[in-house]
């Protein structure tokens, strides 16, 4: 995942984190993304050091 796959409103999981759940990006600067997570709130994420997975949104049809 490159930071410019981040865009806000992007649906993501953070996997070394899995009990966050879903987030929501609110900013991309560069490596920096701030994403909302259902049960952490509002978390910085350098995708130089993590990794991001853009997911579904959440009332997405299969």
């Amino acid at each position: 995942m490159t930071p410019f796959d981040m865009v806000p409103g992007a649906w993501v999981r953070l996997p070394a984190k899995p009990e966050w759940g879903l987030g929501q990006v609110q900013s991309a600067d560069g490596p920096r993304v701030t994403v909302n997570f259902e049960q952490a709130g509002k978390q910085l994420i350098r995708v130089d050091n993590a990794t991001l997975l853009v997911v579904d949104p959440p009332d997405s049809p299969s």
